[in-house]
């Protein structure tokens, strides 16, 4: 960042000044917080883990130097609000996938593009003309011939890699019009809205590899614990 564009002293004692704010706000909603889900409290998390963010960077930017607080994202939902008997549901999946063999997804999508040609067209190798080496046909062809649940499914035949992967299941109140949100189908719903998530990602396996690993070194300690106890003398 040039000298110009640094942020000036004020502004950073100012965005200290609202971090100091932040925490007595998230303190009162905690004193005074009715439930375990108490919205007043989730919105005073957020707006600290906000002032937090822009102090840490104005301060870096200014001073070069950072805070020894980290403030993590919270990705839980905020209390529902949404109807009791919901008469519409929207379910948002997303699934992301490495492309770890391009020659075996390339190869795939030419056998189904050569099974999918007319009998008359059967001459040549029809899979090879379609597709090419184009790794974006491929995953047209092969995304446009089955369905995204048989593709989870068999991704390792495609020469994929799973990553990170959410489902939302959104409650309304009725469905929405025909064509109504195709333009823009993934638009962040209300998360107020959501009845239930399911994530699945190996963040999660690797703490409770963590985890695993911590409880076996605790056996080991108490194991050599019990040994000095039990050993000659006593």
């Amino acid at each position: 960042m040039s000298d110009a564009a640094q942020p000036s002293a004020a502004e950073v004692r100012a965005a200290a000044e609202a971090v100091k704010a932040a925490l007595d706000r998230h303190l009162d909603a905690v004193e005074r917080r009715s439930g375990e889900d108490d919205p007043a409290v989730y919105a005073a998390f957020n707006d600290l883990a906000a002032a937090a963010e822009v102090y840490d960077e104005l301060l870096y930017d200014a001073y070069d130097e950072v805070t020894p607080f980290e403030i993590p994202g919270d990705d839980s939902l905020p209390p529902y609000a949404g109807p009791d008997e919901p008469t519409a549901l929207s379910v948002l999946i997303r699934r992301d996938y490495a492309v770890v063999e391009p020659q075996r997804l390339l190869a795939q999508a030419r056998r189904v593009a050569e099974l999918d040609q007319a009998p008359a067209e059967k001459a040549g190798p029809a899979g090879a003309a379609v597709v090419g080496d184009s790794v974006q046909s491929a995953i047209g062809v092969l995304f446009g011939e089955y369905e995204p649940d048989e593709i989870a499914s068999r991704h390792k035949e495609f020469g994929l890699e799973e990553g990170d992967s959410t489902l939302w299941v959104a409650a309304g109140d009725e469905l929405a019009e025909p064509g109504e949100w195709l333009a823009a189908p993934f638009d962040q719903p209300d998360p107020q809205q959501v009845v239930c998530r399911f994530d699945v990602s190996s963040v999660f396996d690797e703490d409770l590899d963590d985890d695993e690993d911590e409880v076996e070194d605790d056996d080991e300690a108490e194991g050599e614990d019990d040994l000095e106890v039990l050993g000659p003398g006593n």
